[in-house]
């Protein structure tokens, strides 16, 4: 009889801590742990805040039947690290020290690894990270844009882009490492990557970068007419950052994020709403075909995933410009605790060797 590995999950969120216990592939509880802001706001930076919500973690599965000592492996969500390939990484002391630093900026998603040590220090195992953010796999000519000053960056949803890439493919009946797919995850950032033979190998940088426009994010702009804008000299360098993330996008065109509200206008008839609604999976379209020129045309599946791929009519819009090239699979919302769960079982099943954080700095 096979061994059953309990591995505990850990998602950091700004004002939350999702945590997770599965029993191999098998969620078996789930909790989503709220933080007040009174209770966050006497940490100075986000980064002090992981014995805190360490403490919080433990004292939760312990109220619930689930003693530290009876987990075989801990993961949790990375962070923003120095661009590395795809896969599971045992958290090491470079790779926390990193995180610490900051060495790419600050972000809750930093804390993941670092709870996790922390609470498999106490359990007696090793912990783990998934996939990070920056996953960066681009082929050479990917990271060409134009100028020798502004090259191509790798940010992406790398960790749920591979748990439904992975899905897709067996769905597909072929093996993830040898095939062609191109996923698009839609949620509040959109982004859409090619993944070939087990490797994302395009993307577009779903942060502050190109692509589509999303429920608030600009995606790409006109460069020429985006120089302007920024020495018109009525929006600061911070106000500029903003209107590309945060205030883009959707948002921009119609005062909101949220993708019901979009969805109950278009219902009511609202032609502008329409409009713009389908103006965002027309430009996802286009990035998805554009992707099919890398692997010349020999596309296996198209995949879309994200909070937005919950709406069928918007999924339906993507899938009339698209299904001519691959079948079109729709895995609505995320899967991002599976994700960090099946790349921690999948080390400690030995299907996987866990990778070492070596980053070229």
């Amino acid at each position: 009889m096979s061994k059953t590995y309990r591995i505990l999950a850990i998602n950091p969120g700004s004002t939350s801590t999702k945590i997770s216990v599965f029993e191999n592939k098998e969620q078996v509880w789930t909790e989503n742990l709220a933080h007040s802001q009174e209770e966050l706001s006497s940490f100075e930076k986000i980064i002090d805040q992981y014995d805190f919500r360490e403490r919080v973690i433990l004292r939760s599965l312990a109220d619930n039947g689930f003693p530290v000592d009876s987990f075989h492996g801990v993961v949790g969500r990375g962070g923003l690290l120095y661009p590395v390939a795809g896969g599971t990484y045992r958290v090491d002391e470079r790779l926390k020290d990193h995180l610490r630093q900051g060495v790419q900026g600050e972000h809750v998603s930093n804390l993941g690894a670092l709870i996790a040590d922390k609470v498999a220090e106490e359990a007696g195992c090793d912990a783990f990270i998934v996939d990070p953010v920056v996953v960066d796999e681009l082929q050479p000519l990917a990271r060409y844009s134009g100028h020798p000053e502004l090259p191509r960056k790798s940010i992406f949803h790398a960790l749920n882009q591979r748990a439904v890439a992975r899905n897709a493919a067996e769905k597909l009946g072929r093996p993830y490492g040898q095939a062609n797919l191109i996923v698009a995850h839609m949620g509040g950032g959109i982004t859409v990557g090619c993944h070939s033979q087990g490797r994302v190998i395009d993307v577009n940088n779903g942060l502050n970068g190109d692509g589509p426009f999303t429920p608030e994010r600009t995606g790409g702009l006109p460069s020429g007419d985006l120089v302007d804008l920024c020495f018109r000299g009525d929006r600061s360098h911070d106000q500029m950052k903003k209107l590309i993330k945060g205030a883009g996008g959707i948002v921009a065109y119609l005062g909101t994020n949220s993708m019901k509200e979009v969805s109950d206008r278009v219902d009511n008839g609202e032609s502008e709403s329409e409009a713009v609604y389908r103006a965002m999976a027309y430009q996802v379209s286009k990035e998805i075909c554009s992707l099919a020129a890398v692997v010349d045309g020999q596309v296996d599946g198209i995949v879309l995933t994200g909070g937005v791929a919950n709406d069928p009519r918007f999924t339906g819009w993507i899938e009339e410009r698209v299904g001519f090239l691959a079948p079109v699979l729709v895995f609505p919302g995320e899967m991002e605790m599976d994700a960090l769960a099946l790349g921690a079982l999948r080390v400690l099943e030995g299907r996987e060797e866990a990778q070492t954080y070596q980053p070229e700095e």
